[in-house]
This record gives structure tokens, sequence and C-alpha cells, in this order.
């Protein structure tokens, strides 16, 4: 039976290779100590989930090209980064990544085309927004208009970010006859940030969604920083249980953000 040919940026996804995980963690090893073949063959095995994140941008950028370069550069990144003891997979570690790359680069090029839906959500907060603001006396919080508008914080994030016009970080704002300032002298480092606030929406939103034992996994192992063992002895289940339910709930976030 031949396979379901899909092609985006003139790449056809039944040709490329998936890699499953024993090869991924091969070629990590080799990687780390030095064999660049390995990245290369990283990379080229992890096409497909690239692509299958551009999927959703089709219809709203004008060069899927460019996008898909964006998007491995992301993947790149991930590669050069990833950790086999982090002990997840690398899809899950790797996805934020490549969003982060699409979305910085859709939000700095203006070249998106913000959908209708968006856009009429985006007015109606700002008339919302105008109307709370005038009654208390402040600007609303995003918590707030979401209540007002019965939609999501991470919605009305989104729609707000959306509607934002985009300032060139080499806009002079500041000149007295002397050196000129730029708008880029005048951000703050956020080289170490990996999410947008989107993201922490959605990742919050996904995370009260899983199931309280996951919940709780979760919880104490990235953010506790309890070992799987510490939690089975604590639990009262095997360690192999824990496993499968820390990976459970990490493919459920996953799939509630992607």
């Amino acid at each position: 039976m031949s396979r379901h040919k899909v092609e985006i940026c003139n790449v056809n996804t039944a040709n490329i290779k998936v890699l499953n995980n024993n090869e991924m963690v091969n070629l990590f090893k080799k990687y780390k100590e030095g064999d660049l073949k390995a990245k290369e063959d990283l990379i080229n095995g992890n096409l497909k989930l690239v692509l299958s994140i551009l999927k959703k941008y089709k219809t709203r950028v004008d060069n899927m090209d460019d996008l898909f370069q964006v998007g491995c550069i992301g993947l790149i990144k991930a590669i050069d980064n990833f950790d086999l003891k982090f002990d997840v997979k690398f899809s899950t570690y790797a996805v934020p990544m490549i969003l982060g790359e699409v979305r910085r680069y859709l939000r700095d090029s203006g070249s998106i085309r913000v959908a209708r839906s968006i856009k009429d959500t985006a007015y109606k907060i700002m008339k919302i927004k105008e109307e709370l603001t005038n009654e208390l006396g402040h600007e609303p919080s995003i918590k707030l208009i979401s209540e007002k508008l019965n939609i999501t914080e991470f919605e009305v994030s989104n729609a707000m970010s959306a509607m934002k016009d985009t300032v060139s970080m080499f806009e002079p704002i500041y000149n007295d006859g002397g050196d000129t300032i730029y708008l880029e002298d005048q951000l703050d480092d956020k080289s170490n940030s990996l999410y947008s606030l989107e993201m922490k929406i959605a990742l919050r939103d996904a995370i009260n969604k899983l199931k309280d034992k996951e919940k709780y996994i979760l919880i104490e192992r990235y953010i506790t920083g309890k070992t799987q063992l510490e939690l089975a002895n604590e639990i009262g289940i095997s360690q192999a249980q824990i496993s499968r339910l820390e990976k459970s709930g990490l493919e459920n976030i996953k799939k509630l953000i992607s």
C-alpha cells in the first residue's frame, strides 16, 4: 500500500524517513561525541515534525518556504540543546522551540494574515477593555476580560498579540545630537526565555486538564525535582508505572497545546 502523499514547501512527507526511539538515542550519542553526520541524520529524520507544525499556517502566510527554513532553525536549536537525561521524547522538547522560532518570525516580519475571527475577538476585547478601565480606574487583567467575554485567557492574549503593529528593533527612539539610541538598546535580554505568554497560558491550561495523578507526577518531577523512584515509594506504585504516567502526561500536554 502506498503511503499518503502530502506536500508542503515542495517536500513530499511520504519520502521523509522517521526515526524510531532507538535510532534517535544512538544518533544523539554519536552527535554528542562530535559526529556531525549524526546531526544531519537527526535533522533529516525530524523534518516531518517541522512540517506538521507548519500545516496550521499554510493558509495564513505568503511564503511557506521561508517559514520552513525558520522551523528548521528551531529544530536545529532543539537538537543542539537536547539532553538524553531529560527522560522525555525529543518531539516533546522540540515542539515548543520550533513553535517559538516560527511565532517570532511571524511577529517580527509581519507576514502573517490575521484571521477574521481573531480580528473580531480583538475588537470585542478592546471594547470591553475600555469599558472596564473606565469602571475600575485601571486596566483590567487578561483573566477578567476572558471572564467577561466567556473565552479563554489564551484566546484573549492571542488576539491582542495578533493585532499589535510590528516595529523594527532598529527604529531610532532618541537622538540628542550625539549617538542615536535605537529600540533594541532598550529591550530586555530575553534570550533565556523559551516560551511566549501565549505558550505559558496554553501550557498551564493543558496541565490543569490532566488527570490528577499525571498532573501531580509532572509537577513533582519537573518543578519539585523528585526522581521517579522517590515518587514510586511515595505513591506506592512501581517506578515503571511512574514512568508510564509521566510519559502519558507529557504526550497529553503536547496534544492539548499543538
